[in-house]
């Protein structure tokens, strides 16, 4: 049995003594399951969104079109969505139409992969109709049904698979693997906006070298495919951040991160990173200056030493930089 988060438990009890159906669904249960802490957790509900609202003091419409409405409860938001089919998918990407009204079984069947496709009934529990937790046991991302139609539906799918494999540490099911390969030049209906952030979610992961997917499946273009075991050399001692992650994936496979629209400071970090790295220089531009630099050439040589440093991190001392600096001539 499940402890629910108070918030949550109090969403679920007044949806259902409303008399709806109210479920818990979706990753958080997923998570539940794994031991972790959910970071979000989402309802499913028989009650339709106008309800929803009714029910409750604080909403926000988000999503309505699409069944869902943001509760904002003891401090918390959920997101509250209703059962729903979704039909025809002509873009690639989106429902051509929702159809409310359907069953839980129903709604967990739209969903991508069998982990992501249970539920949580009112006795706690694990409603799971797709094998959801046998996979979590086998750690394999399998997606709900047949995969080349999931593909199909949402191309988006498929950079979550990758992702989402990273993110557990979980092998893709071999079905799934093939029907994301077959399809991989789906991912054009993908927007860039959505492409970045799944793969900057699997470099920020703890197994970012599986990006290299990205580019061994036909995801993404780059000069140089490499496999995960070739580019896991790339991230050694590359802290879990935006800039160094996309930097390392960057500089090993020759992507080009001006073909996704990016912050400027993520361009620059990933382009220049001499400029971040002046600002991590062990010796600070007083006492450079106490060398003797000034104007331009103090500039020109914490450029050098930053690019030093990027090659020799292990030289960023005091000691190494003062040598190195009295040994530059701009």
């Amino acid at each position: 049995m499940f402890v629910l988060p108070v918030p949550v438990a109090n969403c679920l009890a007044a949806l259902r003594l409303a008399g709806f159906e109210a479920y818990p669904v979706g990753g958080c249960v997923r998570d539940l399951l794994l031991g972790r802490a959910p970071g979000d957790w989402d309802i499913t509900t028989s009650a339709r969104p106008e309800q929803v609202m009714a029910l409750f003091d604080k909403t926000v419409p988000t999503g309505l079109p699409h069944g869902t409405v943001t509760v904002l409860l003891d401090g918390q938001s959920f997101e509250v969505t209703t059962f729903r089919a979704d039909v025809g998918y002509s873009d690639g990407r989106h429902p051509d139409a929702v159809v409310f009204g359907t069953s839980l079984a129903d709604d967990l069947a739209r969903r991508d992969f069998t982990v992501n496709a249970m539920a949580l009934g009112a006795d706690g529990e694990v409603i799971d109709p797709f094998g959801g937790r046998e996979d979590l046991q086998a750690q394999r991302i399998r997606a709900v049904g047949d995969p080349t139609v999931r593909f199909t539906e949402d191309a988006l799918r498929m950079f979550r698979a990758v992702r989402f494999s990273a993110q557990l540490d979980f092998q893709l099911e071999d079905g799934t693997r093939a029907a994301l390969v077959a399809l991989a030049e789906r991912a054009r209906f993908v927007s860039g906006e959505r492409i970045k952030v799944e793969v900057e979610k699997t470099l920020l992961s703890p197994r970012p070298e599986l990006a290299a997917c990205f580019l061994q499946w036909g995801l993404l273009a780059a000069p140089r495919s490499l496999s995960p075991d070739a580019l896991r050399a790339a991230f050694q001692q590359v802290p879990p951040e935006p800039g160094p992650r996309w930097r390392a994936f960057c500089t090993a496979t020759g992507f080009d991160i001006t073909s996704l629209p990016t912050e400027r400071r993520l361009r620059a970090a990933v382009l220049h990173p001499e400029r971040a790295a002046v600002r991590e220089l062990a010796l600070p531009a007083s006492e450079l200056m106490a060398l003797g630099f000034d104007g331009p050439a103090l500039g020109q040589l914490q450029v050098h030493l930053a690019r030093h440093i990027l090659a020799h991190p292990q030289d960023n001392t005091p000691q190494v930089l003062a040598a190195l600096a009295r040994a530059f001539h701009p």
